[in-house]
């Protein structure tokens, strides 16, 4: 049974995509999908709100995103989020 978790990253004058420029540039987003359990970590942007970036996160287990949120990567997103002055909103699907 996989997790799959959206994101949706809010932010002003264009800073939610700057948010993910950045975290693919410091190769955060490729330690990410190396990490054991991690299925899928892919970004989209909705075509009706330019200030919002849709990530889609799928995890193998709850095990598995439970050691991600406990790893160093999750308190360099926590800066960026802050640097970028995000607003999150959070959904959680289980995949049977």
């Amino acid at each position: 049974m996989s997790l799959i978790i959206h994101i949706y990253y809010t932010g002003q004058n264009g800073s939610a995509k700057k948010f993910v420029e950045e975290m693919i540039s410091k190769g955060i987003v490729d330690q990410i999908r190396k990490e054991e359990g991690n299925e899928q970590y892919d970004y989209f942007y909705p075509i009706n709100d330019k200030e919002t970036v849709l990530l889609i996160d799928k995890w193998k287990d709850q095990e598995a995103l439970d050691k991600h949120h406990q790893s160093q990567m999750m308190k360099e997103i926590s800066v960026l989020r802050n640097k970028y002055h995000l607003h999150m909103k959070t959904e959680k699907l289980t995949h049977i």
